[in-house]
C-alpha cells in the first residue's frame, strides 16, 4: 500500500513522508507570503523546528519565530504572540507541533485583526457570529504528533489563565487552508508523548462513534479511525522508527478531529478541567478516565459498540472492548487512575461543575447531571 495522498476533505491535506519539503508551496496555496511560525517551546530547537525555519528561508518566507506555548496554552500566550505577530507585519501562520502549537497558531490567526476580545468568540451557541470573517488570516498546519487533529479543526481549545477554565474558540475560517502530514516529524517523540497522544485519537474516535447525534460520515470515519489506533498505536510506541505505524496514527488523528464533528462527551467533559486545574497532559487524561466513563454509558452504548467490536476483531462484545482499552492502556504504561496521575485532594465541586458546562456533555450517551457526574469523577479517582 502506497502511504500517500492529496485529500480535500475536510480541508486541503499533503500526507506523507518528506512532504515538509513543501511547506513554501503550501504558504503560496494559502496565499501566506510572510509567515509566523508558532510552535511550543519545547519544539522550538529540536531539528525538525530548525528544518522547517531553513525550508521557509529557502522559499523567501523569512524564518519568524513564536515559541511561547504552554502545554495547556492560554489567554496570555495568545496576547503574546499577537504582539510578535503584529508587529512582525505577518500575513499568515504555518502552525507546528502538537495541539498546544495548533492551537495557538491558530487563535493568532484569527485574533490578528478583530476588534472583540478573545472569549467573546466562545463556543456558544452563534457566538462564532461575531467574528468578522475578512479579519481571519490564513493558516498552514503542520502537526508533530499524532492525537488532537487540530490540524483539520474549526476550533482552537484555550485556557482562560483568570478562571482556570479551558474554553472552546470556534470558527469555521479557523480551519487551516492547508495541512501537511509528513510522518516523518512524529519519529522522534518521546513514548510517553506516543501513548498518550495516541489514546487522544482513540478517545476522539470512540466518543464519536458513540455520540447519539447524527452523522454517518463521522460514524464511518469514527470506526476507521479505531481500527487504525488499535492496529498502530502499540507498533509506534514500541518501535518510534516504524514509519508505516507513524502514517497510520497521523491519519487517525486527523480521522478523529474530523469524526468528533458529530460530538464528544464524558471523557472530554471530565479532561478539559482536570487538565485547566491541573495541568495534565490531555490525552493521558482521556486515557485515565476512559475506562469508566465507558461503564458510565455502558446501557446506552453497549451495542454499538458490539458492532464497533465486531469490526475491530475484538471477541466478547462491550466486555471484550472494555478489557481491550486496560489492556491497551496498560501496555502504554498509562496511569490508572487519577490519583496515579498526581491528582490528590482535587476540588470534586469545581470540578463537577465545570464538567456538565463543558460543550462536549452535549454529545454524551447518557446525560450528565451533578449526581452522576460527580460519582463519575470519584470513581475515576
Amino acid at each position: 500500500m502506497q502511504l500517500h495522498g492529496n485529500w480535500s476533505y475536510p480541508t486541503a491535506i499533503r500526507f506523507g513522508a518528506g512532504r515538509i519539503k513543501e511547506i513554501g508551496e503550501a504558504c503560496a496555496a494559502a496565499g501566506i507570503r510572510k509567515p509566523l511560525l508558532v510552535t511550543d517551546r519545547g519544539l522550538a530547537d529540536l531539528d525538525i523546528a530548525q528544518d522547517t525555519l531553513n525550508l521557509m528561508d529557502g522559499a523567501g518566507l523569512g524564518r519568524a519565530l513564536f515559541s511561547e506555548v504552554d502545554p495547556n496554552p492560554n489567554d496570555k500566550n495568545v496576547e503574546a504572540g499577537l504582539t510578535v505577530y503584529r508587529e512582525g507585519d505577518h500575513d499568515g501562520v504555518i502552525a507546528f507541533g502538537g495541539g498546544s502549537g495548533l492551537d495557538l497558531g491558530k487563535m493568532i490567526a484569527f485574533m490578528a485583526r478583530q476588534t472583540r476580545p478573545l472569549w467573546d468568540f466562545e463556543d456558544v451557541g452563534d457566538w462564532w457570529t461575531r467574528a468578522d470573517p475578512d479579519a481571519i488570516d490564513p493558516i498552514v498546519a503542520v502537526p508533530t504528533t499524532a492525537g488532537t487533529g487540530s490540524e483539520v479543526g474549526r476550533a482552537s481549545v484555550i485556557t482562560n489563565s483568570h478562571t482556570q477554565e479551558k474554553k472552546i474558540i470556534f470558527h469555521p475560517k479557523v480551519l487551516p487552508a492547508v495541512v501537511i502530514c509528513d510522518p516523518e516529524l512524529t519519529m522522534s517523540m518521546p513514548k510517553i508523548i506516543t501513548a498518550g497522544t495516541g489514546m487522544d485519537a482513540f478517545a476522539h474516535c470512540l466518543e464519536a462513534y458513540c455520540s447519539p447525534h447524527y452523522h454517518p460520515m463521522s460514524q464511518g470515519i469514527a470506526l476507521e479511525g479505531m481500527r487504525l489506533v488499535k492496529d498502530n498505536l502499540l507498533k509506534a510506541y514500541t518501535d518510534g522508527g516504524n514509519i508505516e505505524a507513524r502514517s497510520h496514527m497521523m491519519i487517525a488523528a486527523a480521522m478523529g478531529a474530523t469524526a468528533f464533528q458529530k460530538g464528544l462527551g464524558a471523557i472530554h467533559a471530565l479532561s478539559h478541567p482536570i487538565g485547566a486545574i491541573h495541568h495534565t497532559h490531555h490525552g493521558t487524561t482521556n486515557a485515565v478516565v476512559m475506562q469508566e466513563a465507558l461503564k458510565f454509558n455502558r446501557p446506552a452504548i453497549e451495542s454499538v459498540l458490539e458492532d464497533a467490536s465486531n469490526y475491530l476483531g475484538i471477541s466478547g462484545g462491550f466486555d471484550g472492548f472494555y478489557n481491550f482499552v486496560g489492556e491497551l492502556c496498560g501496555a502504554l504504561l498509562i496511569p490508572k487512575n487519577l490519583t496515579d496521575l498526581g491528582i490528590t485532594n482535587p476540588d470534586m465541586d469545581r470540578l463537577t461543575k465545570d464538567a456538565l458546562a463543558d460543550p462536549s456533555t452535549g454529545g454524551n450517551p447518557i446525560e450528565m447531571t451533578p449526581l452522576n457526574t460527580r460519582k463519575l469523577l470519584e470513581a475515576c479517582l
